[in-house]
């Protein structure tokens, strides 16, 4: 399939190479000609503007935008709406707020161009191991758009039917799935990520702990000096709570065993706090959840040494570079 990248930063431009492998024509465009370039260097076709990306691409037009949620991609999504034509499809895959896609969606509807929000995960490491997206939009788009996520997705790999699930929809094996309409894709991600704050904080934690073992604070008898980087690795193997995240703190560790290089002011990119927002709206305790968030914040005033560890972890899936405030 032909589709229009809009945004070649971390995750946009492995994105547009892992379409491009898997035999799709991607026509790109960025801000940044340097990010361009490199695209287009790899077999993309450039655009010099959105304006020239819509005629360079065949009805019905694929519009993917890959920006920081906010103002960037708000502009974008608008600036699509003039330029866009019936029967054209607008993909958000980056992490905005999910009310607004169920707005842009509404309001695209008029047109008659469908809004596809789709909650993309897979960090820096997207293009060789795929991507896990979370879809929301009409469901005969999604269907029709399913070579373009079946290519971006990790496949089932070497990872173990669940059982039970032999008569189900195989996306979700796949790493994909369609999960409702207009909003609901980003709505997922967002807990998703939600999550993700809470498991990445308990590992912090818990490495905080193995660390302080070793105070001149506790009797002598009851100190220990724990080796971090063979603990985080003993548990890798086998073990219950072994995981990705598990799997890059490990790596981090192994390289700096005190993390000095982590400045530990951990930021929040939003989802955290529009988790929590949603728990309140519906009334559901999330005691975890919104603890880490509150430790996001705080360790913007006093850092940890598990603070560090959550900055090596996003430094790991996400190429994020915490800088101190």
């Amino acid at each position: 399939m032909q589709i229009g990248i809009i945004g070649l930063g971390r995750m946009g431009g492995n994105l547009a190479r892992r379409l491009m492998r898997g035999g799709h024509e991607v026509v790109a465009w960025d801000r940044g000609p340097a990010a361009v370039e490199a695209v287009a260097a790899d077999g993309a076709m450039a655009a010099a503007s959105i304006e020239d990306m819509a005629g360079m691409l065949a009805s019905p037009r694929i519009f993917w935008v890959m920006l920081p949620a906010g103002e960037p991609t708000e502009q974008t999504v608008a600036m699509l709406g003039m330029v866009a034509a019936s029967g054209d499809i607008v993909i958000d895959g980056g992490n905005s707020f999910y009310k607004d896609d169920i707005r842009r969606a509404r309001t695209l509807a008029t047109r008659g161009i469908d809004y596809v929000d789709v909650g993309t995960s897979g960090g820096v490491w997207g293009l060789e191991r795929g991507y896990c997206m979370m879809i929301g939009g009409r469901e005969e788009t999604v269907r029709w758009l399913d070579p373009i996520f079946a290519t971006l997705a990790p496949g089932l790999g070497a990872i173990p039917r669940t059982q039970g699930r032999e008569n189900s929809d195989d996306r979700a094996e796949r790493g994909y799935v369609h999960v409702g309409s207009a909003g609901s894709g980003h709505f997922v991600k967002m807990v998703h990520n939600g999550i993700e704050y809470g498991l990445m904080q308990a590992y912090a934690e818990g490495f905080d702990i193995l660390k302080g073992k070793a105070s001149d604070k506790l009797p002598e008898d009851e100190r220990f000096t724990i080796d971090l980087p063979e603990v985080a690795e003993v548990w890798r193997r086998g073990s219950v709570i072994s995981s990705w995240l598990l799997d890059l703190s490990a790596a981090a560790l192994a390289r700096d065993h005190t993390l000095e290089h982590y400045s530990g002011h951990v930021a929040d990119s939003g989802e955290g706090r529009w988790t929590v927002d949603a728990a309140m709206e519906e009334a559901v305790p999330a005691y975890v959840l919104s603890a880490a968030l509150f430790a996001r914040y705080r360790s913007r005033v006093e850092t940890t040494f598990g603070d560090k560890l959550l900055s090596a972890m996003r430094f790991g899936f996400g190429g994020h570079v915490e800088i101190p405030q």
